[in-house]
């Protein structure tokens, strides 16, 4: 009777539905990520219900970079460099150039309608939670179910996207609210890559039914994309919690890996004693001479493509040699760090960062692109030096 009261007295659109579990009601908001519609819609329907609980579709770090909360001047590159979270802070870089384009586009920024929830929340003192995964667990798992040779096709798609000039109109935008703005930018990859819908949709319909269940209260208002309703709907009245731990958590490198990344360094060392043993100390020296030239340079010339400092160009060419040898730490990593003590970024680069990633100028004005820089090319010229050494010192074994 509750419930069917609730729906006739329902003014909303049919982006809002009303569950009944147990005796809690909880009022689902689907919205798009970049419609001022969706931001009165979720400050209406607040204001409206005075829910026991606002619960938003974010995760710490996406709330406090949205509320303004510890921006760029508390991120500490040298520490993201040294948890090896170089290439996720990238990646998340780049989602956040792209959903930013589609404001600028649509008049609105993305994630305005979550911010709008938490803002309206406070105004009633009614308490907030962030039932979101981590975004960094949803990208290292993604990465983590994509195949080696579909994960150049992942990178192409995402770098892609920065550059793409295609306007958003009316038509495009009610298709975004079909679905996540993560899924969009996926969505040219149709049916080869089903494995991010699972990371992307289905893991997160889960983890956001569950923590929007054990959200304090009777009554909730939860603000969601449009996209996860559907699934947040079909497993809110199952029990996941045994799920929970298996999804929130960091993938394990896979024993295969590990001992893939140590064999290759194993093999040219063990090849390196053999040619001592076989032809000599001065094969050996040769071998391992050609060794550190053909990881010295072409991860050098990665560092001068990058536009790194003279003291980035020089590690480049010294740490290659010795990073080739241990899957530990890669040649990227050092060469970035390097370039972060040598040439910081300064705050407002930090602000125009979604902006300079549109252009291929924008690369190397930018000094926090030039770190980017820094790594990825350097890293790519090792990759390269590392097989043209390998099978050279190999094949002059045999």
């Amino acid at each position: 009777m509750q419930e069917q009261q609730h729906k006739d007295n329902n003014v909303y659109t049919d982006d809002v539905e009303r569950l009944m579990i147990g005796e809690r009601e909880i009022i689902l908001v689907g919205t798009a990520h970049v419609s001022r519609e969706s931001v009165e819609l979720v400050k209406k329907v607040i204001e409206a219900e005075k829910p026991d609980c606002v619960c938003v579709e974010l995760d710490d770090k996406r709330f406090n970079a949205l509320s303004g909360q510890k921006r760029w001047e508390s991120l500490d590159l040298r520490e993201i460099i040294r948890k090896k979270q170089l290439s996720t802070l990238l990646v998340n870089l780049v989602l956040a150039s792209y959903q930013k384009k589609l404001g600028m586009q649509l008049g609105v920024m993305p994630g305005a309608e979550l911010l709008e929830a938490a803002r309206e929340a406070e105004k009633h003192a009614i308490p907030v939670t962030l039932c979101d995964r981590d975004v960094r667990v949803t990208l290292r798992r993604a990465w983590h179910e994509t195949s080696f040779l579909k994960k150049g096709y992942l990178l192409a798609t995402l770098l892609a996207s920065l550059f793409d000039k295609t306007e958003i109109t009316e038509e495009k935008l009610q298709e975004l609210k079909k679905k996540d703005v993560l899924s969009e930018l996926m969505s040219e990859l149709g049916e080869a890559m089903p494995e991010l819908k699972k990371v992307l949709i289905d893991e997160r319909d889960i983890y956001l039914a569950e923590k929007i269940k054990n959200s304090p209260g009777r009554r909730l208002v939860a603000v969601v994309g449009a996209g996860h309703m559907a699934g947040i709907v079909r497993n809110i009245r199952e029990d996941n919690s045994s799920a929970m731990a298996a999804i929130s958590s960091f993938p394990p490198v896979s024993s295969a890996f590990k001992a893939l990344g140590w064999s290759i360094p194993l093999l040219i060392i063990g090849s390196l004693v053999a040619i001592g043993i076989l032809k000599g100390s001065g094969a050996a020296g040769a071998n391992l001479l050609y060794w550190i030239l053909a990881n010295g340079i072409p991860t050098a010339i990665g560092a001068m493509l990058a536009w790194g400092h003279p003291y980035t160009i020089a590690t480049a060419f010294v740490a290659a040699p010795l990073t080739s040898l241990t899957p530990v730490i890669g040649a990227g990593y050092v060469t970035a760090f390097v370039q972060v003590l040598v040439r910081p970024p300064l705050v407002r680069e930090f602000e125009t960062v979604g902006e300079d990633m549109a252009t291929v100028a924008g690369w190397w004005k930018n000094k926090l692109l030039r770190v980017f820089l820094a790594f990825l090319l350097p890293g790519l010229g090792s990759m390269i030096g590392t097989w043209v050494g390998g099978v050279e010192i190999i094949s002059n074994l045999f």
